[in-house]
């Protein structure tokens, strides 16, 4: 079993008293979308290295049973909309482990640069002076639609595709997302963190000149046993909000109207709504 801490206080973060203790490396890992087969192999090596491994609750968090050397596992939650650990929390156990000589891998579901913070953490042990490196992941913006069959871009209907956070809503004083040209692009969006937020953002693309039967489709629990699909039109998207629980990744464009068929789904374990 794995030793997990959910505050690494208690006992994970004992300095070394050696001056000369050389200071260990620290790796900001993208695990992918869920599914831990989908981890890069440099991901996993350096997760076989590591002493101690700091975690999200979206990072495919099986591997850890796989591995033969134990490290300290530190959780640092980041539930959607529940409980998450402030990020200069995380910032200052990577820091605080490396200065004490330890391997320490930021293990985050998806891409680290993808509305992870991952730049926030390299920062970090940059001003600490800390050996880091970021490896890539597969983005759930990307490997979800496709498990539900739902490419973000195809020939003759989009040339291009836009990955928005949804997390602030349109109208919020913090929103940077034009909304209004969003609807006007022609572009497939992808909508991640928007699940409170997506009446709200149908309301503005609605307002921006969306046509109202565009095709929607909105993706639960992606990689997971219990993942659902959804298809609608963005119209339509409230009205199941209920059902549209986080995570979830919601498409909006052409392409969420390509509909390769249920027994493909069916094969991969997608049931749909």
């Amino acid at each position: 079993m794995r030793k997990t801490l959910a505050n690494p206080a208690d006992g994970a973060t004992t300095q070394t008293g050696d001056a000369t203790t050389s200071p260990g490396w620290v790796a900001i890992v993208g695990g992918g979308p869920g599914d831990p087969e989908l981890i890069t192999r440099r991901g996993w090596r350096l997760l076989t290295e590591a002493d101690v491994v700091v975690t999200d609750h979206l990072a495919p968090l099986p591997l850890l049973d796989e591995l033969t050397r134990r490290p300290i596992v530190i959780d640092a939650a980041k539930y959607p909309n529940g409980k998450s650990m402030p990020q200069e929390q995380i910032n200052a156990y990577l820091v605080e482990h490396a200065l004490a000589g330890r391997n320490v891998v930021r293990l985050k579901g998806g891409d680290p640069f993808v509305f992870g913070r991952g730049m926030e953490e390299v920062q970090a042990c940059v001003e600490a002076g800390i050996a880091v490196q970021v490896v890539p992941g597969v983005t759930s913006a990307i490997a979800v639609p496709a498990l539900a069959g739902v490419p973000v871009t195809h020939r003759g209907l989009t040339q291009a595709f836009t990955v928005v956070s949804g997390h602030v809503p349109p109208g919020h004083p913090d929103s940077q997302v034009d909304w209004s040209a969003l609807a006007r692009s022609g572009a497939t969006l992808v909508i991640l963190m928007g699940v409170r937020t997506l009446p709200s953002i149908v309301e503005a693309l609605l307002d921006g000149g969306l046509d109202p039967a565009t095709p929607a489709v909105a993706m639960v629990d992606g990689f997971s046993p219990r993942t659902t699909t959804l298809r609608c039109t963005v119209a339509e998207l409230p009205d199941f909000s209920e059902q549209i629980t986080p995570p979830a990744v919601t498409v909006i464009g052409a392409v969420a109207g390509l509909d390769i068929g249920q027994a493909w789904l069916t094969a991969l374990g997608s049931p749909t709504l």
